[in-house]
């Protein structure tokens, strides 16, 4: 039997899971906050948030999205503790407004840009569904609430919370933020809440940051180590082993080595510094040595790797510049590191 065109009103408006009683979530869910670089648009509950000691997310290059399929043209995937979290701005905050707020503190905070895009035809559109939604959604814990129309025809029907972004006045900024001696990577998304009839606005952050794992520390693959010497001139490379006191370069560190080269024969007229420091354990000329013996490693194990020697160049600086606070364990490893520079 064929419906007829009120059967198929009534399906419409059922599918909106309308209700009298739907509101917005009122208070952030349950056992979250925001990031510590990033503070949200005033007055927004953090109404979904997931967060991974060790995960790996795919952010847009310079190169944006794919002019052939709503992709990102060449995704870097970038490791690390990744946080997720998704804002419901007030009823009435457009999505510019959102934006421009987090835009302006980003920018303040030294923020930078790798790709953005301010409309469809930047590809803002394409953008959208290249945050694929299963990947997104994983492991995300969401708010108690809904998001209710805020009046006119639709008065009375809600929608799901859950991961409702959507490609109307979307924009995306993608950059690297300096933070305590690391590069952050962000990705930030703004549009309306899943369509115009909930009057709001969401925003969907994904933030990765170096940390260290159980079986050692981060090792920042190639692409990321191009982005963090292309955004800051200089990037902390803590997937380096040796032994305490000792400047022989440990097996274990073959894997961030590669990486290195990697970067390295990629750009072959790119020219470094490898720079090695210490935490404050034992007298400055005993760690200055220690630093320059642990650089010299390095820069023997990149020559054996294919590197000219003329474009590498070791430098110990011992203590004197430190990321954290030597007072504690967990500031003297996060110290205890070497860089790649930028001659």
């Amino acid at each position: 039997m064929t419906p007829t065109r009120a059967a198929l009103a009534l399906l419409a408006s059922l599918s909106l899971a309308t209700t009298a009683l739907a509101e917005a979530p009122k208070a952030d869910v349950a056992r979250s906050a925001d990031h510590p670089v990033l503070k949200r648009f005033t007055g927004s509950v953090l109404a979904g948030y997931a967060q991974q000691d060790w995960e790996q997310r795919s952010f847009p290059d310079a190169s944006g999205v794919s002019k052939s399929d709503d992709k990102f043209n060449r995704p870097v995937n970038i490791e690390g503790k990744v946080t997720r979290l998704f804002y419901l701005a007030p009823v009435g905050k457009s999505p510019l407004e959102v934006y421009r707020n987090y835009q302006q503190a980003l920018a303040a905070a030294g923020f930078k840009v790798t790709w953005q895009c301010e409309s469809e035809a930047q590809g803002c559109a394409k953008a959208y569904f290249a945050l694929d939604k299963y990947e997104r959604m994983k492991g995300m814990r969401w708010a108690e609430g809904d998001l209710p129309a805020t009046g006119g025809e639709h008065a009375g029907s809600s929608w799901s919370l859950a991961g409702a972004i959507s490609y109307e006045q979307g924009r995306m900024l993608v950059g690297a933020l300096a933070s305590g001696g690391r590069s952050l990577n962000l990705l930030l998304y703004t549009s309306v809440a899943e369509n115009t009839h909930t009057g709001r606005a969401a925003t969907y952050i994904e933030i990765v940051e170096p940390k260290a794992m159980p079986t050692g520390q981060v090792t920042v693959d190639a692409k990321a180590l191009g982005l963090g010497l292309q955004a800051e001139g200089k990037i902390a490379l803590y997937g380096l082993f040796f032994d305490t006191g000792k400047t022989d370069i440990k097996p274990d560190s073959n894997a961030q080595l590669d990486q290195m080269a990697a970067v390295l024969k990629a750009q072959p007229a790119l020219k470094v510094l490898i720079v090695g420091h210490t935490d404050n354990v034992g007298s400055i000329d005993a760690n200055l040595a220690l630093s320059e013996g642990r650089a010299k490693a390095v820069v023997a194990a990149l020559t054996q790797r294919g590197i000219a020697a003329g474009r590498l160049q070791a430098r110990g600086i011992a203590n004197f510049s430190p990321v954290a606070s030597n007072a504690a364990e967990d500031g003297r490893a996060r110290n205890r590191r070497v860089e790649m520079v930028v001659q």
